[in-house]
Formats: C-alpha cells, sequence, structure tokens
C-alpha cells in the first residue's frame, strides 16, 4: 500500500492521496519483527520505518491509521471509513482507488485453536503481546505451528529467550522451499540447538490439559496421538489474502 502511495506521488505532485489503515502502524519492518520477541530488537520504536507524520512531511501522503474502509460505493466513487479510535463513521471519496489489503494469517479449523495464549506474529501488536507474555512467563514451554520462514525465526528467538521450544510440521521437512538435502541440514541446526523437532506430524487439536497435564494455553495434540503441553503456542502456517 505504502509502496503504491509513494508511486503515486512521483507520478503527480499535485495529487491528493489517501491512505486507510486499519492498524495502528504503517511501513514497519515485518522481518524484524521475530528478532523483537528475541530481545535482538530492544526498542519497538526500531521496527517503525516511517511514520504517517514522516510520510506526510516527504510525500505529502495523508495516513489514516485505525481507519477500516468498511464499504466500498461505487456507483458513486466513494468508500466508508470507520474510525476506530471513536466508532465514527465518514465518506471519502475517490477518481482512484488502490486496494492492497495484504494477508491475514492463516488459522485453518482445528479444534481450539482459538485458545487463549494462542499467538500469530503478523504485525508490531502481534511482537509486543509475545514479547510481554515471555517476558513474564520464565522457562515457558512454547510449541510452533509450522516450519516455515517465520516459524524458524520464532523458534530461533523463543531459545534465545530460554523457552523450551518444539517444532510442529505437517510435511517431512522444514523449510519446504528448500531441496530434501538441504532442510536436513537444517534439521540438524534446529536440534543441535535443543529444540524438539516433530516432522511429519500435523496438529490435530488443541485441548484443555487433562488429568495430569499443566499448561497455560493447551495440549497439542498431533495425528499421531502425541500430547505436547504449551504456555504458549505461536501459529505460523502462513497466510490467506
Amino acid at each position: 500500500g505504502m509502496s503504491a502511495a509513494t508511486r503515486a506521488r512521483r507520478l503527480s505532485e499535485e495529487a491528493d492521496i489517501v491512505v486507510f489503515e486499519k492498524g495502528p502502524h504503517v511501513s514497519f519492518a515485518n522481518c524484524g519483527l521475530p528478532y523483537f520477541v528475541g530481545g535482538e530488537i530492544s526498542d519497538q520504536t526500531q521496527l517503525l520505518v516511517q511514520t504517517p507524520e514522516d510520510l506526510n512531511a516527504r510525500f505529502n501522503l495523508d495516513v489514516r491509521v485505525r481507519s477500516q474502509v468498511i464499504r466500498i460505493v461505487r456507483d458513486q466513487q466513494h468508500v466508508v471509513v470507520r474510525d476506530l479510535e471513536t466508532g465514527s463513521e465518514y465518506t471519502e471519496s475517490y477518481d482512484a482507488l488502490i486496494l492492497s489489503p495484504g494477508a491475514v494469517p492463516l488459522k485453518p479449523p482445528i479444534p481450539g485453536i482459538e485458545r487463549r495464549h494462542h499467538f500469530v506474529l503478523h504485525d508490531v501488536p502481534d511482537a509486543i503481546a509475545i514479547e510481554a507474555f515471555v517476558a513474564g512467563h520464565a522457562g515457558a514451554r512454547a510449541v510452533v505451528v509450522g516450519g516455515g520462514y517465520i516459524g524458524l525465526e520464532m523458534a530461533e528467538q523463543l531459545s534465545r529467550r530460554d523457552l523450551n521450544v518444539t517444532v510442529v510440521e505437517a510435511l517431512p521437512q522444514v523449510a519446504g522451499f528448500l531441496d530434501a538435502e538441504m532442510a536436513a541440514l537444517v534439521h540438524q541446526e534446529i536440534r543441535a540447538n535443543g529444540v524438539d523437532l516433530r516432522l511429519g506430524n500435523a496438529v490435530a487439536a488443541f485441548e484443555e490439559p487433562g488429568a495430569g497435564e499443566d499448561a497455560l494455553a493447551s495440549v497439542v495434540v498431533l495425528k499421531d496421538g502425541s500430547r505436547i503441553p504449551a504456555d504458549l503456542v505461536v501459529l505460523a502456517m502462513g497466510v490467506r489474502p
């Protein structure tokens, strides 16, 4: 969205360019989010590449955060916007409309997936929430579901914070973009750093702890019947538009 807005400004000095963002931030460093959780990035402001004020001063963009577009009225060429701070709604007209709402974390219909202390990592508030939990629960047990980029980075950073980490991956290997021979080296490195790696074993359910079980979040039940108590769960199974 911000790339489109700044490109539009370069094409026209006269255009009125308005950007609506549902969340509290625009132009943040997605790749830095796991490293804030792990403490390698210590200040959350370091995650912000640009602020609305910076974008206004540099590109003359009207950037409105916490503003959700709830309806597009195409025949009248306007959008209806809800101010999430006040709940009020208003209209904004347009000559051209660019849609770039991005994606949301994938949450398959696995029983119990919405239980407490289940986290995704998609934006700055997500990173802050996970870091706050980790800071208050030393030595907690973490289960990371998914062995892609985010899952592996989160496993590394949670391990760096001295959590007991398990990575669950439904496929026979993590990092599906790698050849199997290369992924085998990644598996060795993961295990050498004390992370429990469960491959070829999808999650069947997230359950309430049973008799003799203790978990702040869930007991993660795998397809083979294994039960992994977790104090926090990080869902890193990809995104959907």
